[in-house]
C-alpha cells in the first residue's frame, strides 16, 4: 500500500513547528504502525535528512511510552488500540494520514512528536503510593479483600499513563489518570493510610502543573486505550469531598 504522511516536525518546544508531507510506497498493510515510522526514519536518515523523533519503549500496549495524535485522535482510529498496537491494515491504500504531539499546556513539545509527561510523574510522586513495612512479605491471602472492590481497583490499575485522555480533552484535563490512581489505591485496604491526604495532594498537583478542569464529555474515556471509566472521575470526586471535610472537622477541634 502507498500512504502520504503529514508529520509534524518541530525542532524543540523553543521552535516553531510545522505540517511536513512525505511519501511511503508497497507499506506492508500487516506491519505496525510504529514500523511504519521506523521505515520512513531509515529513509529520511538515508537521505541525509533529521529522522522524526516519537515516543516509544515496549512496543505491546503496556508501558505508555507511546502516543500521538493521528488523523485528530489520540492513538489513531481503532478503540481500545495503542499507537503501537496499531497496523498499516486500519489505513486504505493512498490514505493521507496527519501525526501530531498531544497538544496540552501540561504536555509541552520535545521534538516531532514526543512530548515531555513529567507532570503525570509530579501526580503520582504527590500521593499515588502506600506505606508498607519492611521485612518478610505477608501472606498473600492475610489480607481481605471484597471481591467486587478488588476487581474495580484492577481495571483502575489498568491504566499505563499514556495521556491519551489529556489530549482528547478540550480542556486538557488529567481527571481520567488521576482518578484512575486515586480509585486503585483507595480501593484497597494497603491505601487506607494515606487515604485522608492522597487525594487533596494528587488533585493539588494535577491543577499546579495546568491541566484544565473536567469537561464531562466523556471523551477521556473514550480515547483511552486501556478503557478506563468515568466512575473512577466521581469515585475521586466523593474522595475529595470526604477528604476535605475530614480536614475541616479535623481544624475544628
Amino acid at each position: 500500500m502507498n500512504i502520504n504522511l503529514k508529520v509534524w516536525r518541530q525542532k524543540s518546544g523553543e521552535n516553531k513547528g510545522l505540517l511536513k508531507t512525505y511519501r511511503l510506497e508497497n507499506i506492508d498493510p500487516n506491519i505496525s504502525f510504529l514500523e511504519m515510522l521506523d521505515i520512513l526514519n531509515i529513509k529520511l536518515v538515508k537521505e541525509k535528512n533529521d529522522p522524526v523523533a516519537f515516543d516509544h519503549d515496549c512496543r505491546e500496549g503496556i508501558c505508555g511510552s507511546c502516543g500521538f495524535m493521528i488523523n485528530g485522535r489520540p492513538h489513531g482510529p481503532q478503540k481500545a488500540t495503542t499507537v503501537c498496537q496499531l497496523h498499516m491494515r486500519a489505513f486504505n491504500n493512498e490514505d493521507d494520514i496527519i501525526l501530531e504531539p498531544f497538544r496540552a499546556k501540561s504536555f509541552p513539545v520535545i521534538k516531532d512528536l514526543s512530548v515531555n509527561r513529567k507532570a503525570f510523574d509530579k501526580i503520582i510522586s504527590s500521593g499515588g503510593y502506600v506505606s508498607t513495612n519492611t521485612g518478610e512479605a505477608p501472606e498473600a491471602n492475610s489480607t481481605i479483600i471484597e471481591k467486587e472492590n478488588a476487581d474495580e481497583a484492577f481495571l483502575s490499575s489498568a491504566c499505563i499513563g499514556c495521556g491519551a485522555c489529556v489530549a482528547a480533552c478540550k480542556n486538557s484535563s488529567a481527571m481520567l489518570f488521576t482518578s484512575a490512581k486515586v480509585s486503585h489505591l483507595s480501593l484497597l485496604p494497603q491505601g487506607k493510610e494515606e487515604g485522608k491526604d492522597r487525594v487533596t495532594k494528587m488533585v493539588a498537583t494535577m491543577d499546579s502543573e495546568g491541566f484544565g478542569a473536567c469537561t464531562n464529555t466523556g471523551a477521556c474515556s473514550a480515547e483511552c486505550p486501556k478503557e478506563i471509566g468515568q466512575i473512577n472521575i466521581a469515585r475521586l470526586n466523593q474522595e475529595y469531598i470526604l477528604s476535605s471535610l475530614f480536614s475541616f472537622l479535623k481544624s475544628r477541634k
